[in-house]
């Protein structure tokens, strides 16, 4: 929020905020600093030069809001339909519109020669970043050392600092420019360190990988990721459709897959009642994000390519949903 959009009496509210995403000082916790000198130790034999180190992880310290948003996931907070209201919004699918005619040559190009439509392109760049607009706030050296220090994950976070400090060691991004989301997440399309190093691409031949600042970059990286963890082109990621009431509730989630002629035996149709139809051989599982009383959606195995983004049935169900509305323009 911006200084000029506070309202009288939300200043203490704002200060206390900034500060809980600031680190508190190193000396009032000891153990942290004897966790990152083993850290530096275990980061040296892994190839990591004094100097970056050095320059990365002097005088870092824990964040207290990072530990405290690690704890609020969506499916914890809220129920699957306010989630997919906030996503798909009418405004969000209109600037995606604007945006796919605004780069419609660099999208084509991109989606040609991988295979992945480009509203999915688009949805996951308005969902990750508002278009780039919000990369997040948090330096991510130090956001992700308090997650690989105390966080729930601490092997995966402490990998994904270990990649962070290998982007620097290569010089693709400056310290500066490593700033994102409490859990690390970097760029317009809000890579991980690890998946930068994996996927992250050059899309314009300059030689550089820039998700921070290049849309060729980030249609470039986006694509290929969903195309590298096996997006198929000749699927879509699902569609929703009515089941009965009564339905099993081990015939619900992405354990169970069957072909779609059973899923009709079992009473499952399109919204408008007509039957599931698709490719002979193709199976799908059932989702239902809020539970039997909530929508229903068949999902194939774009679906399982979405979730690999994001293990997250809310954002890969809403993704899905907002390329949709994207394409349907």
């Amino acid at each position: 929020m911006r200084a000029r959009h506070l309202r009288k009496g939300t200043g203490a509210v704002a200060l206390a905020a900034l500060l809980l995403s600031l680190p508190v000082r190193a000396q009032t916790d000891p153990g942290f600093s004897a966790w990152l000198q083993s850290f530096k130790a275990d980061a040296a034999q892994k190839g990591i030069s004094a100097r970056t180190l050095d320059s990365a992880l002097t005088g870092i310290a824990p964040i207290p809001r990072v530990l405290e948003l690690d704890q609020r996931q969506p499916e914890k907070t809220i129920r699957f339909e306010t989630y997919r209201r906030s996503v798909i919004s009418d405004a969000r699918v209109k600037a995606a519109r604007e945006r796919l005619a605004q780069h419609r040559a660099a999208l084509t190009d991109v989606s040609t020669s991988s295979g992945v439509p480009a509203p999915y392109i688009l949805a996951l760049w308005a969902v990750e970043s508002d278009f780039g607009r919000g990369q997040g706030g948090f330096a991510v050296v130090p956001a992700l050392a308090t997650l690989a220090y105390e966080g729930r994950r601490r092997e995966f976070f402490a990998n994904e600092l270990i990649a962070a400090l290998q982007i620097l060691d290569r010089g693709e991004a400056t310290l500066s420019q490593l700033r994102g989301s409490w859990a690390g997440a970097m760029g317009q399309s809000q890579f991980m360190p690890s998946s930068y190093l994996k996927y992250a691409k050059d899309g314009d031949g300059d030689g550089k990988r820039d998700i921070w600042g290049n849309p060729r970059d980030v249609f470039a990286s986006i694509a290929n990721y969903l195309a590298t963890v096996g997006w198929r082109p000749d699927l879509r990621w699902g569609r929703e459709v009515s089941a009965p009431a009564g339905l099993a509730a081990d015939l619900v989630g992405l354990k169970t897959r069957k072909p779609l002629a059973d899923w009709e035996a079992l009473g499952i149709t399109r919204r408008d009642g007509q039957p599931v139809t698709g490719p002979a051989g193709l199976e799908a599982s059932l989702v239902q994000p809020d539970g039997p009383e909530g929508p229903s959606y068949l999902v194939y195995d774009n679906f399982r390519t979405l979730m690999d983004w994001n293990r997250s049935t809310y954002f890969a169900t809403a993704i899905g949903l907002l390329a949709d509305r994207i394409g349907d323009g």
